[in-house]
């Protein structure tokens, strides 16, 4: 089949703001589609966790995380919500980081600042860093605020150690996207 320069391909014609911009390389593409992979085993995790799926915590936080009960609606929203954070990756490389989309009240069609993705981005790869990198010290640390005997152990430590080692690639991906988008944005203008 073919098609004309100025008419997309049918699949890109049907979701426009879902294709990769032109002028975006193939690394950026993977890592910003890599990204919100990253914080996916960590939510699974904490969902097994809060419908009461045993995750190895023993003692009180073993009783806390026992059974469905309030902690199922914060672990459901927050893993949402992370999850939701990683997708705007995407915008870094895909047409409506660039312009709202049409079906945005009172926005939509408009051009968006550089700056107004750039700063969150950045802001944002600096807290995931300093997020996973102070998670890393404090579960090493013997001093915490409950006992290490309450810790999962044994093959649960390796389940949450492997559910959570993935976030760790969540900021600097983010960061090498972002720095990407401001460089090509900039050479745009």
């Amino acid at each position: 089949m073919t098609t004309s320069l100025t008419t997309p391909p049918p699949d890109e014609a049907k979701t426009p703001m879902l294709r990769t911009l032109p002028g975006v390389p193939r690394w950026a593409k993977w890592a910003a589609h890599a990204a919100p992979l990253t914080v996916l085993p960590s939510g699974l995790w904490r969902l097994a966790l809060g419908f009461g799926i045993p995750v190895g915590f023993t003692g009180s936080m073993g009783e806390l995380y026992a059974a469905p009960g309030w902690i199922t609606l914060y672990v459901t929203v927050l893993s949402l919500f992370v999850e939701g954070l990683a997708l705007l990756t995407l915008g870094l490389v895909q047409p409506w980081g660039e312009v709202v989309p049409r079906w945005v009240p009172l926005l939509g069609g408009r051009r968006i600042p550089t700056m107004a993705a750039v700063v969150p981005a950045v802001l944002g790869a600096i807290g995931v860093l300093w997020f996973c990198l102070t998670f890393v010290r404090e579960w090493f640390q013997p001093d915490r605020d409950y006992p290490a005997h309450e810790d999962p152990s044994g093959l649960y430590a390796w389940w949450f150690g492997l559910s959570y080692a993935p976030m760790l690639a969540w900021g600097p991906l983010l960061l090498a996207v972002t720095i990407h988008y401001y460089r090509r944005r900039r050479t745009q203008r």
